[in-house]
């Protein structure tokens, strides 16, 4: 999706949830934003059962929290910043959240869950994908998520900041942004470094 398709799609759910019609602004950024938020989790996880099983959770969380949504960004940050979520409390807990994560009673979300999580697999791994990823494994969560937000994502610094601040977080300053590219340069120097070890550069 593009940065067209993405502010059309920000219009369709703002004026979707202007109308009341919740359902249905759930539905939409689950089709429109579940395959990249998806993606990413593959990404960060790098078990597709895993990466499933946090997915899930997003979707229930986002379908569920929806209704308090204020729009300080735009529901794709919001979307952004619960995976976020998700995944840092899969990190701390990884050995008891094996299990699924049920989805409530909403069958329609856990359908589509499963719709995008199927459809996305498939296409998320090359080997050099999987190369660097390995060397990301090394990193700590927060830093492998930066990393694949803006590179995977390539998401807005802005809109970082704010998914690495959290759900509920003030916009972020000029200084932490400045601060978080900062941090990016010197984790891509790492990896450089990382790949040359491991001879995946030359």
């Amino acid at each position: 999706m593009d940065a067209a398709e993405r502010e059309a799609l920000e219009l369709e759910l703002r004026a979707r949830f202007d109308a009341g019609d919740l359902p249905a602004v759930a539905t939409a950024a689950i089709r429109g934003y579940g395959p990249e938020l998806y993606g990413l989790l593959v990404g960060l996880a790098r078990d597709d059962d895993a990466a499933g099983e946090i997915f899930a959770g997003v979707c229930e969380k986002l379908w569920k929290a929806l209704p308090g949504f204020r729009w300080d960004a735009s529901l794709r940050v919001w979307a952004y910043a619960i995976t976020r979520h998700h995944f840092m409390h899969w990190t701390r807990d990884r050995d008891r959240q094996r299990r699924q994560v049920p989805l409530s009673d909403v069958s329609q979300v856990s359908e589509l869950a499963a719709q995008v999580r199927t459809t996305t697999a498939l296409h998320l791994r090359t080997d050099v994908k999987d190369g660097f990823a390995k060397l990301r494994e090394t990193l700590a969560p927060d830093d492998r998520m930066l990393l694949e937000l803006r590179v995977e994502g390539q998401m807005a610094w802005q809109d970082i900041a704010q998914v690495l601040a959290g759900e509920e977080a003030a916009k972020p300053t000029a200084r932490e942004v400045a601060a978080l590219r900062k941090r990016f340069e010197r984790l891509k120097g790492e990896l450089r470094e990382l790949a040359r070890t491991h001879k995946l550069l030359p």
